[in-house]
């Protein structure tokens, strides 16, 4: 049986590689073995980030429906905890949403908010 060595295959693994590795400094972006470790390592990162994204988005809502509480004088954990007291159930996306978008209504609801504090 004739050997078969499988080059037209390999260029298009090495040529998809390295347009993945496009624009990565050094020999990152020419070299096939080092393109090919450093693709693999951006992947594992971008997953990673893909993770952990909700909860530094979280962590953005907190912070901003935080500085928006300061005017207030409430703390945001009273305020999330009367929130829940009083049955009004907006996420903290939403809240910090209303809090830049309107901060009239987001007066109101902090006046409905504060019976329960």
């Amino acid at each position: 049986m004739p050997r078969v060595k499988g080059g037209p295959s390999a260029a298009k693994r090495h040529k998809k590689v390295l347009k993945l590795a496009k624009g990565y400094r050094g020999n990152r972006s020419k070299n096939y073995k080092k393109a090919s470790e450093a693709v693999l390592r951006a992947g594992e990162h971008a997953f990673r980030g893909r993770r952990k994204r909700p909860g530094n988005l979280r962590r953005l809502w907190i912070s901003r429906l935080n500085s928006a509480l300061t005017k207030h004088e409430i703390m945001y954990s009273r305020f999330i905890n009367a929130l829940k007291k009083s049955k009004i159930e907006l996420n903290r996306k939403m809240l910090s949403e209303i809090a830049i978008q309107d901060p009239a209504s987001f007066d109101e609801i902090v006046d409905k908010v504060k019976k329960n504090l």
